[in-house]
């Protein structure tokens, strides 16, 4: 007779501290499609990590069951050291979540909409208000505090939703896509707030549709595709893996150009116009220091150097076979 063994639950070893985050085989079908196929993460606290996937990779499906909205087929996970099935309140009394559209009542003021947040986690007049009066400073939001959140900038809501994220003091902080829509501007002041917010011991789990913010942001990136992780690693790690990066050497004269080439062997790819070389590099510190000490052995002086790198749009198309415009969704 066949025995089917139960899901298997994230465990941790004795005494030690336990991740923010831990998922063991997360399975999720919506019908007939698999949306989630075995997923596995592990996040330490206090740190940014980045799951990015094209349409229909499970982004949005790994944040609603990782903050219990939703529950898995199969498979495990721990938040906060909770479990989401076991203990799903536990899990919710630790986290914050900010989705891909502003959760601000527009017919409240700034300073209402935090207050009814500190109402909902009973905080308490004067520590409410306190809690308030803080979050309103720390996101620049004082000056607004009493005007109605229509008439606040985009850029403005999306500091007041994180803002009403943070006054129950989370532990981790979900972010689906927090910053689309936003002009450059305050998509970077969303990344800075979120630098700070990391700085004091939160974790921040991360789906973007934006590569360069995943690049500015994370410690950790994950690529999903197809419900499963294809690659994990730091934004430089990932870039390493994939082919096409390159030194560039600048040459004051032709005859040092032509020394180089004599040096550095038929690699190389040479622009007489431009008196540049291409080399094939990963661009590391070892690679840089044989280049230039080759050169400098044989006295041939560079007037410019330059690593270029695959980005993390290569690192997409290359895991996934889709591009960036491809990519966003759930």
């Amino acid at each position: 007779m066949t025995t089917h063994k139960p899901p298997q639950k994230p465990t941790q070893a004795r005494h030690q501290a336990p991740p923010a985050i831990e998922a063991v085989g997360l399975r999720k079908s919506f019908g007939d499609v698999a949306v989630l196929d075995g997923l596995d993460l592990t996040v330490p606290r206090g740190t940014v990590y980045a799951l990015l996937g094209a349409n229909g990779a499970g982004k949005t499906t790994t944040v609603n069951i990782l903050s219990t909205l939703i529950t898995a087929d199969g498979g495990g996970a721990r938040v906060a050291g909770h479990d989401v099935d076991h203990d799903p309140d536990g899990v919710r009394a630790a986290i914050g979540l900010t989705g891909q559209f502003s959760a601000v009542d527009s017919l409240l003021t700034g300073e209402e909409n935090l207050r009814l947040m500190a109402d909902l986690h009973h905080l308490g007049r004067a520590p409410g208000r306190s809690r308030v009066a803080e979050l309103l400073e720390r996101f620049d939001l004082t000056e607004a505090a009493a005007a109605p959140a229509s008439t606040y900038s985009g850029g403005m809501r999306r500091r007041l939703d994180l803002a009403m994220t943070l006054v129950g003091d989370p532990q981790v902080i979900f972010l689906d896509e927090p910053t689309t829509g936003l002009d450059p501007r305050s998509r970077r002041e969303m990344w800075r707030i979120a630098g700070e917010v990391v700085a004091g011991g939160v974790t921040i789990f991360l789906t973007t549709q934006y590569l360069e913010e995943a690049d500015e942001l994370a410690d950790m990136i994950g690529v999903l595709d197809r419900g499963r992780l294809v690659a994990e690693g730091t934004a430089d790690a990932l870039k390493r893996r994939i082919s096409g990066g390159h030194i560039r050497l600048s040459f004051a004269a032709p005859a040092e150009l032509a020394a180089a080439v004599r040096t550095l062997g038929d690699r190389v790819i040479r622009d007489d116009d431009a008196l540049t070389l291409r080399m094939p590099s990963d661009g590391g510190a070892a690679a840089l220091r044989d280049l230039l000490g080759r050169l400098d052995r044989d006295g041939i002086d560079v007037e410019d150097l330059s690593v270029h790198r695959p980005d993390l749009d290569d690192v997409f198309l290359a895991l996934t076979g889709r591009s960036h415009d491809e990519k966003a969704g759930s």
